[in-house]
């Protein structure tokens, strides 16, 4: 069930009467499940799908109640709240999560994927669980990796070709040093911004551009404040999806086990999901006019992976190099 409104009485149970048809409605487990995009993106739809999977496979004694758009809590917000305790799931981003675990920045490290199957193979192999289990120290169960897809360059004035047209600029970024880090390092000033701010910080030239997948560009918006966009495919958007370890461990095992196969299903389903929306919103924005796509040339994108070199030794110096080692050799298996 996805909820387009604020639910009266969040995390209290209602007096009803004791019957035996509501006995089995007092049973139920509801799980509220936070996430701070539309209904519309890849993200939005697999947390549907998820919470249909949950449904059907426990015939309904398990509720998933998604909460979109940050309707019950920011990006800023979700982790806290999911420790402490308010709210049973979420799916924020993988750089969110580096304010807890710095190690996840490998994740954001620019043309470490370069192309679907890459991302495939990392988001279901032996990276994927040891980075899940780190989440463990915060009393975390890191339940699966889905998708956005590939993050492009938007910006409102000056059209990107070259990793030195940003030099200048002001970009919104996510609060990752590793995604501050690449873009300083090519003159660039980033600042900080909540999901939900953007559009208005965009509209207001707050920023001059920003990074994101074509998905979120559009279901936010942000081709109609923004001129220009360049298909840099520089990075990746992904969402580790969790649920409070102090609730996981209260579930009986069938309701972890349907929770897990109803997950597995629609992680798989996101990774295809994920793909055609993207290559479907990029139809959408075609039509926007007055914004300008741009796709790189292949001495272009070499540019651009030379710029971000260094902070693949960064990260070897600073975090866990034999973790970037494992992700390197398990993409080029």
């Amino acid at each position: 069930m996805i909820y387009l409104g604020v639910k009266h009485g969040f995390g209290e149970e209602a007096s009803l009467p004791a019957d035996h048809e509501q006995e089995g409605l007092n049973d139920q487990i509801v799980i509220n499940f936070s996430h701070v995009v539309a209904e519309n993106t890849p993200k939005g739809l697999t947390a549907a799908k998820f919470a249909e999977l949950v449904e059907e496979k426990t015939n309904g004694a398990v509720q998933v109640e998604v909460y979109p758009n940050s309707m019950l809590y920011s990006d800023g917000e979700e982790l806290n709240a999911l420790q402490n305790g308010d709210i049973q799931m979420i799916a924020p981003s993988f750089s969110k999560v580096t304010d807890w675990i710095p190690e996840w920045q490998v994740l954001d490290l620019p043309y470490l994927f370069e192309d679907q199957e890459d991302i495939r193979t990392i988001f279901t192999g032996p990276a994927k669980d040891q980075l899940l289990q780190m989440l463990d120290n915060y009393h975390v169960k890191g339940l699966a990796f889905w998708n956005n897809g590939f993050k492009q360059m938007t910006t409102a004035k000056t059209p990107v070709s070259k990793p030195q047209d940003l030099q200048g600029l002001t970009l919104r970024t996510m609060p990752s040093e590793m995604l501050q880090r690449q873009l300083n390092l090519v003159g660039a000033e980033t600042k900080e911004a909540s999901f939900d701010q953007v559009y208005t910080l965009l509209e207001d030239e707050q920023f001059d551009g920003q990074e994101n997948t074509i998905s979120n560009i559009y279901s936010k918006g942000f081709y109609q404040v923004q001129k220009h966009m360049t298909l840099t495919n520089h990075g990746i958007l992904g969402y580790a999806v969790m649920i409070n370890g102090e609730f996981w461990d209260s579930l009986p095992n069938h309701v972890q086990q349907a929770i897990t196969e109803a997950m597995d299903e629609a992680t798989a389903w996101n990774m295809k999901q994920s793909e055609v929306m993207n290559q479907d919103a990029l139809i959408q924005i075609e039509d926007w006019p007055d914004f300008q796509i741009r796709t790189m040339s292949e001495e272009e994108r070499r540019l651009w992976k030379e710029a971000f070199k260094p902070l693949y030794q960064y990260y070897r110096n600073h975090y866990d190099k034999k973790l970037l080692k494992e992700i390197e050799e398990e993409l080029n298996r």
